[in-house]
């Protein structure tokens, strides 16, 4: 986030319709977080079990060059042969025209190969997967790519790599009906085949597959964590070559898929894009690439924003309060708490920094420890809980199904709200991002209610951010009443 130096500006945010319903205090000491399972998933049911390949899942019959017997190549192929699968059945139902099975398939280890593919020596492609339009080729880093994928986030992050690249190859086929040329933006293509990949496993996840299962609460988490993981960095411009987006686009993009059919994807263009889109340079005064101190100074930023946000929702304001993030006569969910019985967020000064400290790109890149989420990621934990006292002094419950979802809508909003001139804290490139991160924690405090326990899925929790986001507050009543 950045200070602009200004007073704030007055923008009324709160919006959500009043439900008369009377609220019980919490009694009970720190909670473990539990998850909440009601509710579903783009329509389907959430499930929990351990996705991946199959134990019935048939030998597919690629030609495969410098194929090896590695579980990397052996979830490369099965993807392959399950995407290839789902196009040939998807393509003429929704472009009226049959699928061309992709011509060249290839992997590759830049630890111990030496030759090119698609021009580029394999060192030049390390860490890499990547459809080559002149050769209609799909190629894949089985060396150092997609062991960290699977070691990381599962085998569902190897599926949908190849899943996306797939989805380039699809654009190419499509011709006019995808608006893709030559001049088209990285950005497009790209947003284009996370859509595509959206779709692909809504198909998976519906039970289609020969090859693969994924249940909608800890597979589709494991999908999005891998969005999160192939981002671009903070401060790069949604209009230079290759770009790829934002975590925060891209799991747009993907949900848009699951949640609609490819014949949405293929619609997505530049000025939808342009419309929506997250990714942009750092502006002058982001000091310190878009990251604050978590500290009593921005803290009291942070209070003058809220309040000045929900202003017209007229009921006292929760004061934030630097008390250790417990709540001696109620419900505890450090490092940030919502007290009822005094209306105050209590905060852990020191454990709410070190969640705020910026995320260590290299080593999440190399697979190792250490950082934290940014500095949106610590502020948005205090706001989640600054809203469940606007929502408690309205008479609307926030210890029910639908409370952690509407939680992470209002953030949303209000980090929407406050994105422009003028205003006391404004988001930086990057923010969204860091929410992401806390959203996809098991223990998410942005998407859990009073009591600490999170809505069960990433996706729902993702998609709840965004609503609020786009839609503004009065979308979080309406979609989580």
């Amino acid at each position: 986030m950045k200070h602009t130096g200004g007073r704030g500006t007055r923008r009324a945010l709160l919006a959500i319709g009043v439900a008369v319903t009377t609220l019980t205090a919490s009694c009970a000491n720190e909670v473990e977080g539990e998850l909440r399972s009601e509710g579903d998933i783009a329509g389907l049911p959430i499930t929990h079990f351990e996705s991946g390949l199959k134990a019935s899942a048939p030998q597919p019959q690629l030609n495969v060059e410098n194929l090896t017997q590695s579980e990397e190549d052996r979830l490369a192929v099965a993807s392959i042969a399950d995407v290839s699968e789902f196009w040939q059945e998807q393509f003429p139902n929704h472009f009226n025209a049959e699928f061309q099975p992709v011509s060249k398939l290839m992997s590759y280890d830049p630890n111990t190969d030496n030759f090119e593919v698609c021009g580029a020596t394999v060192e030049e492609v390390a860490m890499n997967a990547f459809y080559c339009p002149s050769e209609d080729l799909v190629a894949w880093d089985r060396g150092i790519l997609l062991p960290l994928l699977r070691e990381r986030f599962g085998p569902m992050a190897v599926v949908t790599v190849l899943g996306h690249e797939f989805g380039h190859a699809v654009q190419y086929r499509l011709g006019e009906q995808s608006g893709i040329d030559e001049q088209t933006p990285t950005i497009v293509k790209e947003q284009q085949a996370d859509c595509f990949t959206g779709a692909y496993f809504r198909w998976i996840a519906e039970g289609h597959s020969e090859y693969f299962e994924v249940s909608t609460s800890e597979g589709l988490n494991q999908v999005l964590a891998s969005l999160f993981f192939i981002r671009d960095a903070p401060g790069h411009s949604a209009a230079a070559d290759g770009a790829h987006g934002t975590a925060f686009d891209r799991t747009y993009a993907f949900q848009l898929g699951f949640e609609n059919d490819a014949t949405k994807c293929a619609a997505i263009d530049l000025a939808d894009i342009e419309s929506r889109i997250t990714e942009r340079p750092f502006s002058p005064n982001d000091t310190n690439e878009g990251d604050l101190s978590i500290n009593a100074d921005t803290l009291g930023l942070l209070q003058m924003s809220l309040d000045d946000s929900f202003s017209e929702a007229g009921v006292p304001s929760p004061q934030i309060v630097a008390e250790g993030g417990s709540c001696p006569n109620g419900a505890a969910t450090p490092p940030v708490s919502y007290c009822q019985d005094t209306n105050t967020v209590t905060v852990d000064m020191t454990a709410l920094a070190e969640l705020g400290q910026p995320i260590d790109r290299e080593a999440e890149l190399t697979g190792q420890e250490g950082g934290g989420l940014g500095d949106f990621a610590a502020f948005a934990e205090v706001v989640s809980r600054y809203v469940q006292g606007i929502q408690v002094g309205l008479g609307i419950p926030v210890d029910n199904a639908n409370a952690g979802l509407r939680t992470a809508c209002l953030v949303g909003a209000w980090t929407a709200a406050i994105d422009q001139e003028g205003a006391l804290l404004r988001p930086s490139p990057g923010d969204l991002d860091e929410a992401i991160a806390e959203l996809l924690l098991p223990r998410s405090l942005i998407a859990a209610d009073i009591n600490g326990h999170p809505a069960v899925n990433g996706f729902a929790r993702i998609g709840a951010l965004r609503q609020g986001y786009f839609n503004g507050s009065g979308a979080c009543s309406s979609e989580y009443p």
